[in-house]
């Protein structure tokens, strides 16, 4: 099993489960625990390969996969339903959770999120993966954490993700980087399916490369989906404008529980 860390509030059945990015750790959320720990039972999970999950998952990896990792933590804890937080690749690995196990899930938030690889990104894959067994993977790291946070406000984001991808082995980098080659057609497949859960997209102006296609997808998924720009904020939303992320995402998951106890009376 992967490795999790649980925050319980006694004064709720809410459950708030955070899922990091491709080369991330449970530590990324470092400004969200202490404020969302005092409203929600909080769960953080270190996706295989990655925190204190390292050597722990011998098996293929597919997105698939990696969602069943997510659904084995839950179902050892005991948790029915969750809301789910992720960010830029975490946000893919919700989804696809969502789309195997949709009665498990009663919201997603995702933080830059990911659903349409661009020109530039597209690139960045195919250089990856051109280069993903000659160089060291912290080159390629740095350079695509440059490419996708180039700002100056983006720089302690940029910093944090290469010092999370420095406890990375160089073998868990290529098995992850080979997941992008699932990656097209599972995205097409989330832009075209509305799942009927409800979803806030965070992003940040500056995520130049992901915020577009975002825009699309909520207006054509309307019925389900919100986004929330803020603004001077690039890819890491909830690390550079952690405040308005947290009070915007907790605001959010309120509404919902208020939603639905409306509709259950």
């Amino acid at each position: 099993m992967i490795t999790y860390t649980t925050y319980e509030n006694k004064n709720t059945t809410e459950w708030v489960t955070f899922v990091h990015g491709a080369g991330g750790s449970s530590s990324i959320w470092f400004k969200q625990i202490k404020e969302f720990k005092s409203h929600f039972n909080v769960l953080l999970l270190d996706l295989r390969g990655h925190g204190n999950s390292k050597e722990k998952i011998t098996k293929k990896y597919t997105f698939k996969a990696i969602a069943n990792d997510v659904l084995e933590v839950l179902n050892h804890l005991n948790i029915d339903k969750s809301h789910f937080i992720g960010i830029s690749l975490g946000t893919i690995v919700i989804r696809q959770f969502a789309e195997m196990y949709e009665n498990r899930v009663q919201s997603m938030i995702m933080g830059g999120a990911i659903l349409k690889m661009n020109f530039r990104s597209q690139i960045l894959m195919r250089l990856g993966n051109m280069f993903k067994y000659v160089l060291p993977y912290l080159v390629l790291y740095r350079f695509f954490a440059f490419v996708i946070m180039p700002n100056k406000n983006h720089k302690q984001s940029r910093l944090l993700f290469i010092n999370e991808a420095k406890k990375l082995y160089q073998k868990e980098f290529i098995k992850w980087f080979k997941l992008t080659a699932e990656i097209n057609p599972i995205l097409k497949w989330f832009r075209q399916v509305e799942l009927k859960v409800p979803t806030l997209y965070v992003m940040g102006n500056e995520d130049y490369m992901f915020l577009p296609s975002v825009r699309k997808v909520v207006e054509s998924h309307f019925k389900t989906s919100k986004l929330l720009v803020i603004e001077n904020c690039g890819h890491v939303v909830n690390v550079e404008k952690w405040e308005i992320f947290n009070s915007e995402v907790i605001r959010y998951i309120n509404n919902q529980k208020k939603h639905k106890k409306t509709t259950e009376t």
